[in-house]
């Protein structure tokens, strides 16, 4: 019971406290519990076609495939992909880790995951095109190309930065998942 209650402490506070709130104000504590239903809802909801496909990815994309796409000798072609597939994702970010944990188990190189993260959460195509019409043109293509450099060099630094051990340890650990 104590391993159990050490390692989900956090979910035991939140149970607390909204047992407390039920008997102290349960009016408000029953619209909460309304309200985190939903979102939780919505989030398997949003979830679950992600697992389908991040799955479907696992299994029809042969790891032979990847590594001549995104791999280490992929070069320019690999970061452009990379970066291209980020852009065009319209997923939630906390859907993003599975797909890049897949990618790495596929053989991507480092900086092309980095790169697909980062494209992900900066530099997608909806956005722009929102940004393009509360902006302007001027802003936003200004705003993209910075983003493009900085993204570029966070993931080439990065894996410049991590010694072989390093990545040796990030896929170790990625297969372990």
């Amino acid at each position: 019971m104590k391993k159990l209650l050490k390692k989900n402490w956090l979910l035991f506070v939140v149970a607390v406290i909204n047992i407390i709130m039920l008997v102290w104000q349960p009016q408000r504590e029953i619209s909460v519990l309304r309200f985190t239903g939903k979102n939780f809802l919505n989030f398997l909801f949003m979830l679950t076609p992600i697992f389908i496909c991040i799955g479907l990815m696992d299994v029809w994309i042969e790891r032979d495939s990847m590594v001549k796409i995104m791999g280490v000798r992929s070069g320019f072609r690999g970061a452009l992909t990379a970066l291209l597939s980020g852009m065009v994702t319209a997923v939630p970010l906390y859907a993003l880790l599975p797909v890049a944990g897949v990618l790495l188990k596929k053989g991507s190189r480092v900086s092309n995951v980095i790169l697909f993260l980062c494209a992900s959460s900066s530099i997608r195509i909806p956005l722009l095109l929102f940004e393009i019409s509360s902006f302007g043109w001027r802003f936003t293509f200004v705003r993209f190309g910075l983003n493009i450099l900085v993204v570029a060099a966070i993931a080439f630094i990065t894996e410049k930065l991590l010694t072989d051990a390093d990545k040796n340890e990030i896929f170790r650990k990625n297969e372990e998942l």
